[in-house]
């Protein structure tokens, strides 16, 4: 509990610069895990030295999408780790009093019905935002079971909605913890 208030408090009180170089790192450590989970090849690598290496590859048809904008803090640290992959962008705004969400705009690769999604969106709360990008996927042919939700921090009601609206998803998350830093994206990008 104790480090979790003080998790909390640094998203609050730092400068931004080191928020910004503490959640690139964060964001780095769930793309990094969020890419484990995708499926693989076996391949031989030759190492600059002409030495023979047992690697894998990833397959193809994998895919980010970052629901806009704070989701967007994210693309970096996916595209770090994978330099070709392909982006979508969702927005979606949240009405302040009811919480509904609404969708606003959604760009995507035209296959993404055949592909892996890593789904970027940095802090969950209520889940609806979430939950609502799933629907547009969805509608876009995308099953739930290839959808990878990457997020730093999670309410476990927000996590328990998804789960309950889309069972198959997966959810990646460096916290569950009932407060979540809301205003990730103002201070992420400095408009706060």
């Amino acid at each position: 509990p104790q480090l979790k208030m003080e998790i909390i408090t640094f998203f609050r009180k730092s400068s931004r610069g080191d928020f910004v170089f503490s959640a690139d790192r964060l964001i780095r450590l769930v793309v990094e895990e969020g890419l484990n989970q995708l499926p693989y090849t076996e391949c031989t690598v030759t190492t600059p030295t002409g030495h023979k290496y047992e690697g894998v590859r990833f397959e193809k048809g994998n895919c980010g999408v970052s629901i806009m904008r704070s989701g967007e803090a994210m693309e970096q640290g996916l595209r770090d780790c994978c330099r070709s992959i392909r982006i979508g962008k969702i927005l979606i705004q949240s009405d302040e009093e009811t919480q509904r969400a609404k969708v606003y705009y959604a760009k995507f690769p035209p296959d993404i019905y055949r592909r892996k999604v890593l789904l970027m969106y940095p802090i969950l709360s209520t889940g609806n935002t979430v939950i609502e990008a799933v629907k547009v996927l969805v509608e876009h042919g995308v099953q739930p079971s290839v959808i990878i939700l990457l997020s730093l921090f999670s309410t476990p009601h927000g996590a328990k909605s998804i789960i309950q609206e889309f069972p198959e998803i997966t959810i990646l998350t460096t916290e569950v913890h009932p407060v979540a830093p809301t205003h990730f994206g103002q201070k992420y990008f400095g408009t706060d």
